[in-house]
């Protein structure tokens, strides 16, 4: 009887296997009971959103290749926020005080992809949030006149909220 490898345990122990020598090879340390994430070869993160990593323990430094694209916030205890601002790709190092290198990510900003339909007409286009109803959701690239038409109205309605531009008595 010729026995057979279960394809599913060998795609985790190899996916295992391939996060221990990721870790490895970037400095991860001892894994640690809190919710950040160890910092990844390539960290993926949607426009106008944040993601949470960790950086090395003795992290000081840390430097954005292109900051149009991406956004930082070091915290305490080698949190990193990382912001995604614009569509793209750069990178992402980690120095310590002495300026070595501890790890280099690349950053891949992108697009939302859950619920948004785009409406292309001719050049313009213009695109949506359908959760459950289609709203207007402006995102890089809609046409210049509804960007700025969205983006207004949303404007006015933050100023009124907040007491700040809101109709005078």
């Amino acid at each position: 009887m010729q026995h057979r490898a279960n394809p599913s345990r060998i795609a985790v122990r190899g996916f295992a296997a391939l996060m221990v020598a990721a870790c490895a090879a970037i400095g991860c340390g001892a894994p640690r009971a809190q919710s950040a994430e160890a910092v990844p070869t390539v960290v993926t993160v949607t426009v106008d959103n944040a993601k949470v990593i960790r950086l090395p323990d003795k992290t000081q430094t840390v430097i954005v290749g292109n900051p149009v694209i991406a956004d930082v916030a070091l915290q305490r205890n080698g949190v990193l926020i990382l912001t995604g601002k614009s569509f793209g790709s750069t990178n992402l190092i980690a120095l310590d005080a002495a300026g070595s290198m501890l790890a280099e990510s690349t950053i891949s900003v992108q697009a939302p992809q859950a619920a948004l339909i785009t409406v292309q007409r001719g050049l313009e286009r213009e695109s949506y949030s359908c959760t459950p109803n289609c709203q207007p959701s402006i995102q890089l690239g809609d046409a210049t006149k509804y960007y700025g038409d969205v983006s207004g109205q949303a404007e006015a309605r933050r100023a009124m909220a907040t007491g700040n531009g809101g109709p005078t008595k």
